[in-house]
């Protein structure tokens, strides 16, 4: 299903933008008006000043996501500047209110230095109970991220990285008990070296792979090419292969981030049994899956697109992870805790999918099998799974900032809302 519009439907859209401020509490009385602001506000500010953490209590910052970009790397439209990137900012607040209930302001940054960017965000993080990073080039988003989740104690988290890694690892797992084969056994191929390219590439070896081939625009990443960044190095291979085709031959797998027509059905046709290819640039993947059926009638396939089966979205992972973080008011997020998500959305796959999601789909029957290795986002548990894992995988980590986590009773919470 292709959705079409015209420009003038989506400018008219975004007319007077996509979010605004709602009140939560009354204020319809001469009383409300003073337990809202003056003199009564004063009693919770006081609160606050004797114990910071009462903040999470008596302010919104328990349920308070801050979206912030410098718009170098907008998907589709590059390096685009913070003024143009706020629609893309806006958007991304509106998907974690809709999908998890998380209030998000997007904050679109005017500058470049990446240890600037870190020092702003720094100055106003206690506003926030987390940060989503988005759409900061490679490779300064890797020193942003780290160096600014160093520096706060609220889980900082850049999407572009990790919500790609999450998803596409759940699609892996359940790819490898379709197929059989050992996760310590496959040959991975990952197009494009940026963000996503290097987060998914960590998060494959942290499951168990050990054989990773990374090509970027220059050709196979290997141990003799000169000029690598660091992050690039943790992946160059003591490998003859220099092209895509020559790693590809014999490949499980092929990771797209990169741009339409890198793979081949030529190439596809050298792959192993059972491949898993998730051609993900977007909207024109690396090769349209009908072009891999042609070749291949073993392939499992994934894309960027709603059109396709197996669609790889990372709505199914960020509005989820930070609800679980915050709900436990954690201080970051873990590697066990993306681990967490990946492994609920791979079990959540082989559960009978519910008919309203077939429906969504405009299908009478959904299983799980090569057409159907990642949820859906219409499916409407992944808030109680994804979530519930995030949280318990904090607590068990240490990072909480709760005394004591029940994971029933906590999805339970989840459902009812």
């Amino acid at each position: 299903m292709t959705i079409k519009y015209t420009k003038e439907e989506a400018l008219d859209y975004h007319i007077g933008g996509k979010i605004g401020i709602d009140v939560k509490t009354p204020v319809k009385t001469a009383k409300d008006l003073t337990l809202a602001y003056s003199p009564g506000v004063a009693e919770p500010c006081k609160e606050i000043e004797a114990d910071p953490q009462a903040a999470y209590k008596y302010t919104n910052k328990a349920n308070l996501v801050a979206v912030i970009s410098d718009g170098s790397a907008v998907l589709g439209l590059g390096d685009i500047g913070a003024a143009a990137s706020k629609p893309v900012m806006e958007g991304k607040s509106v998907l974690f209110k809709k999908f998890a209930n998380v209030d998000a302001f997007d904050i679109e940054i005017n500058e470049s230095d990446p240890k600037k960017i870190v020092e702003i965000c720094k100055a106003i993080s206690v506003t926030f109970g987390g940060i989503n990073l988005e759409d900061i080039k490679a490779p300064k988003c890797f020193e942003i991220e780290k160096e600014l989740q160093e520096a706060v104690n609220i889980p900082v988290m850049h999407d572009d990285q990790h919500g790609t890694a999450i998803i596409t690892t759940a699609g892996l797992i359940n790819a490898l008990e379709i197929s059989g084969k050992k996760i310590k056994d496959i040959k991975i191929v990952v197009s494009g070296s940026g963000a996503a390219g290097i987060a998914c590439a960590r998060m494959y070896r942290a499951l168990g792979v050990e054989h990773i081939l990374m090509v970027d625009s220059k050709g196979v990443i290997h141990s003799k090419r000169e000029n690598l960044t660091k992050e690039k190095l943790e992946f160059a291979s003591d490998t003859d292969a220099r092209t895509m085709a020559d790693a590809i031959n014999g490949a499980d797998m092929f990771l797209g981030l990169s741009k339409p027509g890198v793979l081949t059905k030529e190439m596809i046709k050298t792959m192993a049994p059972y491949p898993i290819i998730f051609a993900l640039a977007n909207p024109v993947p690396e090769i349209y899956p009908e072009e891999i059926k042609e070749v291949r009638d073993d392939a499992m396939i994934g894309t960027g697109r709603s059109d396709y089966p197996n669609q790889v979205n990372n709505v199914l992972g960020f509005p989820y992870i930070f609800r679980g973080a915050l709900d436990v008011r954690a201080k970051k997020i873990t590697e066990n805790m993306k681990m967490a998500a990946a492994k609920a959305l791979a079990a959540l796959a082989k559960e009978p999918v519910p008919a309203e999601v077939c429906e969504a789909l405009g299908a009478k029957d959904i299983k799980f099998g090569i057409e159907y290795i990642i949820p859906n986002p219409f499916d409407k548990r992944v808030l109680g799974v994804v979530s519930t894992a995030v949280a318990k995988a904090a607590f068990d980590d240490g990072v909480a900032r709760v005394d004591s986590f029940d994971a029933k009773e906590y999805k339970k919470s989840l459902e009812k809302r």
